[in-house]
């Protein structure tokens, strides 16, 4: 009977021992060390001031990952902690976040322009915050991943002759990774969003502005923020994690993304997670795998 007390007392406390050093292991690899500079103006929207912060990993590369905060095409500076991208810190990315004006409030097409405004502030700026302004990703989930996409198909050149040098500046980025995006809102397909009329997700029907309600003019302004529609022979590298099971966003939405790549001779890198939703508790794993992709791409 001691005996068997004895082997119990020690398996307890080798367990205790070994989670003491798993949850310190886990501690300290999601507080990588980091400087930050926050609350960066990079342009207003109907008189709000709209801000990036730069997170600036001890062992920067040079590299620099845009992340876009942003679901349900809301977007709140609280909503992002230096820890959620840890992965991203430990390769050496400087990691900006970029909030934007929430929709209604703004539209779509509004938010797309100001997330335009904001790679290109941070690459007239690049100098200052310490990264290359010829290597820029970008990240993002749901919203943030639509956006993300049209960052890495319309991104380009700016305006030469615009008064203001950041607009002088190209919007383009040359990666990409994101978690199941929205790439075309004019066929919606299977989406719990999809009301079968042709307009626009029925969530959102008042953030694409008052012409969205003319079907007429929605096939415009689809069109026009769709990333599909945007796919070029210049497209960057992207990588792309999916759940099949997704109801909202529905997987055909990356699979017809890729298959529109492919036809311009592009490779979009397509992970399918089987029976995963909206969102995965598993999604910090693949998390790091899109920290090491990029990296790799970001060289």
């Amino acid at each position: 009977m001691h005996r068997f007390l004895r082997l119990l007392l020690r398996f307890v406390l080798a367990f205790i021992l070994f989670a003491l050093v798993l949850f310190s292991a886990g501690w300290w690899y999601f507080h990588p060390d980091f400087t930050v500079t926050p609350g960066i103006v990079y342009t207003t929207r109907n008189g709000r001031d709209l801000t990036l912060n730069v997170v600036r990993p001890a062992n920067s590369s040079g590299a620099c990952l845009l992340v876009m905060v942003s679901g349900k095409w809301k977007s709140d500076p609280r909503k992002f902690q230096p820890w959620m991208a840890s992965s991203f810190l430990r390769q050496g990315l400087t990691v900006i976040p970029v909030t934007h004006l929430s929709q209604p409030e703004a539209t779509i097409q509004e938010i797309v322009e100001d997330v335009h405004r904001a790679a290109r502030f941070v690459r007239h700026h690049a100098k200052n915050y310490g990264i290359d302004p010829n290597r820029i990703g970008v990240f993002g989930g749901s919203s943030g991943g639509h956006l993300s996409l049209m960052l890495a198909t319309s991104g380009g050149p700016g305006d030469p002759s615009a008064v203001d040098p950041v607009d002088r500046e190209s919007s383009a980025v040359q990666a990409a990774t994101v978690f199941y995006p929205v790439t075309d809102l004019l066929n919606l397909g299977p989406s719990t969003e999809n009301l079968g009329d042709g307009g626009p997700p029925k969530s959102f029907r008042k953030s694409f502005g008052p012409k969205a309600e003319d079907l007429n003019e929605w096939k415009i302004i689809g069109h026009e923020v769709s990333p599909i529609y945007h796919v070029t022979k210049e497209l960057p590298p992207i990588f792309i994690a999916h759940g099949d099971a997704d109801t909202l966003v529905p997987l055909e939405q990356s699979v017809r993304f890729r298959q529109k790549a492919a036809e311009m001779g592009r490779e979009v890198a397509l992970t399918i997670r089987p029976e995963k939703k909206h969102g995965w508790p598993t999604m910090i794993w693949d998390a790091h795998l899109f920290a090491e992709w990029i990296a790799e791409h970001l060289k």
